[in-house]
């Protein structure tokens, strides 16, 4: 194969990268960093119109295309949708952020059923939905990338985050297992595991949490969106290009430490 030259690896001009829940937090700082590469961006949103627009306004600002497009990524139909409007738009998919989800805070013995489905839907079935749909484009294509953000609560779980949890687990062994079958395609699939990222007003509404946090990590301070966007950078890259199947911590070191 040919090596690509050193300054080309971060360059994405004229790829194609779409990114779930990128209408705020750490999917719009993902999608601003693929643009900075030269990435023409889809920014993916369910209820965060406002926020997603504002987004692309942004890139396209700075001479770089983008379109929003609105789905809900749990189901199957508006995942197809997706997908086509990103290939009507720009002709392919090359890579694939999968970056929606949420996690409300709930104890294991009050968590409704509802909140339970609500929950793994949102960050296991939509990561397999979208995968499903963007590797079928990819095959046909010859290729592409794929990253999943999953959590270190996928191997070191949180309290009161029991789905949450377990459907982060979920999407780390589903990274592993669509990066096997996905291969023979030339779709490498990888994941990102961040450990607790900065968003505006994180001080004030869990002073305890980032007090813990800080004191905890060995780098001493909160990730920003930045240091997991880069991340995803790298492992849709040729700098990465024999690599898949890999999960990435992006954790300022907190995962070094003992838990007992």
């Amino acid at each position: 194969m040919n090596i690509p030259a050193v300054k080309s690896l971060l360059d994405f001009t004229s790829k194609v990268t779409l990114v779930t829940g990128a209408g705020s937090g750490l999917g719009r700082g993902i999608a601003l960093r693929f643009a900075e590469a030269g990435a023409h961006v889809v920014v993916h949103y369910h209820t965060s119109k406002a926020g997603a627009q504002e987004i692309v306004q942004r890139i396209c600002e700075r001479g770089s295309e983008a379109i929003a497009l609105q789905a809900d990524a749990t189901k199957e139909s508006d995942v197809a949708r997706l997908i086509q409007g990103t290939v009507e738009t720009f002709g392919r998919v090359d890579v694939l952020v999968n970056n929606a989800g949420t996690y409300p805070l709930t104890s294991l013995l009050e968590m409704p059923p509802d909140e339970w489905d609500h929950v793994v839907d949102a960050n296991l079935r939509g990561v397999f939905l979208c995968t499903q749909a963007a590797a079928k484009r990819m095959k046909a294509q010859g290729g592409g990338a794929i990253v999943n953000i999953t959590s270190i609560a996928a191997e070191n779980p949180a309290p009161n985050l029991s789905h949450y949890n377990a459907a982060k687990s979920g999407v780390l062994m589903f990274t592993r297992a669509s990066a096997y079958e996905l291969a023979l395609y030339g779709i490498r699939v990888n994941a990102v595991a961040p450990g607790l990222i900065w968003r505006e007003g994180i001080e004030r509404s869990w002073p305890d949490g980032v007090q813990r946090w800080l004191r905890t990590a060995p780098l001493k301070r909160l990730g920003m969106p930045e240091d997991v966007a880069d991340a995803c950078l790298f492992l849709a890259s040729p700098s990465a290009r024999w690599i898949t199947g890999a999960s990435l911590l992006v954790d300022g070191g907190v995962m070094t430490h003992q838990i007992f």
